[in-house]
C-alpha cells in the first residue's frame, strides 16, 4: 500500500489558510534589544529577591514578556528567571504573591508554568513546584486563567 498521500501538506495548497503571523502582532522590538531587556530584568529580579520581595521580583519578571519567533534567547532567560523565583518562594507565601499580580501578569505566569512543565529535566525546573504554583494560581485566578492562556497565540 502506498501511504505517501498522508505526507502531503494540504495547507500549502490552500490560499485561505491562516498563518500565525496573521493572528497576532509580532514583537516589534529588535531581538538584541529584547535580550538586553531580559538581562536587565534578571538583575532587577535578583536584587528584589535579595530584599526578600518575591511579589516585586515576579512583577518585574512578568513585565513586558518576550514573545514571537525571533527572541528565543530572551524567552529562555526569562523562563530561567521565573523558575528561579518560583523555586525560592515558600509555599505559604504563594497565594499572597499571586493576589498581588494583575490579571495579565497572572495569565503570563500561567504561560510560563505550562512552558516549564513542557521542559522536564531542563535546568532548575521542578515539576512539584510548578504543579503547586499551578494549583494556587488556579484557586486565585480561576479557570478563566487557563482558558485565556490556552487561547492566546502569543507564546512565551
Amino acid at each position: 500500500m502506498d501511504y505517501a498521500f498522508r505526507k502531503i501538506d494540504i495547507d500549502a495548497y490552500d490560499e485561505d489558510v491562516i498563518q500565525d503571523s496573521e493572528l497576532y502582532e509580532a514583537d516589534p522590538r529588535d531581538p538584541a534589544q529584547v535580550l538586553d531587556e531580559a538581562k536587565q530584568r534578571q538583575a532587577a529580579v535578583r536584587s528584589a529577591l535579595a530584599k526578600n520581595d518575591v511579589s516585586e521580583a515576579l512583577t518585574i519578571a512578568l513585565e513586558n514578556a518576550p514573545y514571537g519567533p525571533n527572541v528565543e534567547d530572551a524567552k529562555t532567560l526569562t523562563l530561567h528567571t521565573i523558575v528561579m523565583i518560583l523555586n525560592t518562594t515558600k509555599s505559604s507565601e504563594i497565594p499572597a504573591v499571586i493576589r498581588s499580580l494583575p490579571q495579565d501578569a497572572q495569565d503570563t505566569l500561567m504561560k510560563y508554568i505550562y512552558k516549564g512543565m513542557a521542559m522536564p529535566g531542563w535546568g532548575d525546573v521542578n515539576s512539584a513546584t510548578l504543579l503547586g504554583w499551578h494549583e494556587k494560581l488556579t484557586e486565585v485566578a480561576g479557570t478563566g486563567c487557563i482558558v485565556r492562556t490556552m487561547t492566546d497565540r502569543r507564546t512565551v
